[in-house]
């Protein structure tokens, strides 16, 4: 893979990555009728995006609500050390959490920040005293529940 400081990023793959942003589902023709270019030269200019890491993949956005998890609980997360090898051991174990959505290593009061699908407070409840707590170097635990959300997931301003 390239790396991506390699690649100067134009006006047309500013708009083919807007576009891809907006609707991953969308054909290459499409696209190059959007961008005023061949289908070729289309083809190659998403092939090099995605070659040059500019393009980490296209999925679909599932509502979480229509699958049952309809709670969203943001977690702060305090490490009793702050060594590269308790990093390494609390990263390792969230990695295989299914219901984990994100983890971010954070500056500020916690370590890390966490974002958390769960069916309800109770469903919460389990994963906090079966999962979250015996994770390794866990110091501390705060858990916000998110009462609406507002902005999520929103497109790279391009």
């Amino acid at each position: 893979m390239e790396d991506s400081s390699t690649h100067d990023i134009d006006r047309i793959d500013r708009n083919i990555l807007r576009l891809l942003q907006q609707d991953g589902r969308l054909t290459n023709a499409e696209i190059a009728e959007r961008v005023n270019i061949s289908p070729a030269t289309c083809h190659r200019r998403i092939r090099r995006l995605f070659d040059g890491g500019h393009v980490m993949g296209v999925r679909g956005r599932i509502n979480p609500q229509s699958i049952g998890l309809g709670t969203l609980v943001m977690v702060g997360v305090v490490l009793d050390r702050s060594t590269p090898d308790s990093f390494a051991a609390f990263e390792e174990a969230v990695t295989g959490m299914k219901e984990l959505l994100d983890c971010h290593l954070v500056a500020g009061d916690f370590d890390y920040l966490l974002k958390i699908r769960v069916r309800d407070m109770a469903d919460f409840n389990l994963l906090h005293s079966r999962m979250l707590i015996a994770l390794p170097g866990v110091r501390q635990i705060r858990s916000f529940f998110v009462m609406k959300e507002v902005k999520d997931n929103a497109p790279l301003p391009l």
